[in-house]
């Protein structure tokens, strides 16, 4: 579909929601014009049309925090884009991960601890990456690249030592302590491995069916 037939308002805009798109996360929602799309899949980044500034603005210019566009769908009326990214650091000027971190309280009001979970998991998993990759000095998880798979795997092995000395005592916060410590040195594995969550989560999507 060319980007003339596009449905936009009488200003020349058109909602763009972004979205994570390994999480399905919904981050933020901005407007974009003709120009800002060319300019979005021309770079690979995010630009959008700002309303209150009235000039074009690229999603992480000045903090770092970039998208990089993974892909750009259009809703059933062509009124509405969905644009995937790779969200590198924050997408909200709060500080939060997503804009939409406030919700209306109701009596049926859904968990998104499960959610959550997933998104920490996915970061530290990118840091971790991230970490072997640039090899920092000073970085403790460097260090565990460095000294090889041998080193992390014993590692896992004190740490699931530790998280079952944990599990005999009657205070839990000691047991969460150390199942945090014991999850990161898998992730450290898995990222030795080449071994991405996605495909650990499959394996246990095929289990539970």
């Amino acid at each position: 579909m060319e980007i003339d037939e596009f449905k936009f308002d009488e200003k020349g805009l058109i909602p763009a929601i972004v979205q994570d798109y390994r999480t399905d996360e919904v981050l933020m929602l901005a407007y974009m014009n003709k120009e800002s799309i060319k300019k979005t899949l021309e770079t690979g980044r995010t630009w959008f049309w700002s309303r209150s500034r009235k000039q074009y603005w690229c999603k992480g210019e000045t903090s770092g925090n970039v998208q990089h566009v993974k892909e750009i769908k259009y809703d059933c009326d062509a009124d509405t884009l969905l644009v995937l990214v790779e969200q590198v650091g924050v997408a909200c000027h709060t500080g939060e991960r997503s804009c939409f971190y406030r919700s209306i309280a109701t009596s049926h009001q859904p968990p998104a601890t499960r959610e959550k979970l997933w998104i920490i998991l996915d970061e530290l998993y990118e840091v971790i990456g991230q970490r072997k990759k640039d090899v920092p000095k000073g970085s403790y998880t460097a260090e565990l690249f460095e000294e090889g798979q041998d080193k992390i795997l014993a590692k896992i092995e004190e740490e699931s030592a530790e998280v079952i000395d944990a599990a005999k005592n009657k205070d839990n916060s000691e047991v969460i302590w150390e199942t945090a410590d014991l999850l990161y040195h898998l992730l450290v594995l898995l990222v030795n491995k080449g071994i991405s969550l996605e495909e650990v989560a499959g394996e246990l999507e095929k289990r539970r069916k």
